[in-house]
């Protein structure tokens, strides 16, 4: 379920946690993160103009080139999870979204993605039609502290 009112700049989805994403830990195990916020991507797709309808009409669609995500805190089964989605940046052809993953209360995961809109007949990147880029430009919001973070060790 996604939400997302014409003042915010954040899109919302909803999902419960299943049995079967579970692992022999007890919480949720570490692609079960990645599908949700993979399902929170679809969200943003659908309210930026990207949607299924779209992407059938202009052969086009949001390739994911690059993520990042940190793993904050566990999550069980059953919980209720809500992804917080942002467009963070954004050029005529390129999105930078970043998702957080909330339940109970707490923040329990961030992904950071950077999505290419491609041409799926030519296979390469393309502008986003002018509706997206002008509904992107409206939602697009300040990128927040840890984005752009990379692995130190």
């Amino acid at each position: 379920m996604a939400a997302c009112d014409e003042a915010a700049t954040e899109v919302i989805w909803r999902e419960e946690v299943r049995p079967e994403w579970i692992d022999y830990n007890g919480h949720l195990s570490e692609p079960y993160y990645v599908l949700v916020f993979g399902h929170a991507t679809d969200a943003v797709m659908e309210e930026i103009g990207l949607g299924e309808e779209a992407r059938a009409l202009h052969s086009t669609s949001l390739f994911t080139v690059e993520a990042h995500v940190r793993y904050l805190d566990q999550v069980s089964e059953g919980e209720s999870l809500e992804v917080r989605s942002s467009l963070v940046g954004a050029g005529p052809k390129k999105l930078h979204l970043w998702h957080e993953m909330w339940a109970g209360g707490r923040l329990r995961a961030t992904e950071e993605i950077l999505g290419l809109h491609v041409d799926t007949v030519e296979g390469r990147t393309t502008p986003f039609p002018e509706g997206v880029a002008a509904r992107i430009s409206a939602l697009l919001t300040e990128p927040p502290e840890h984005s752009g973070r990379s692995i130190v060790v």
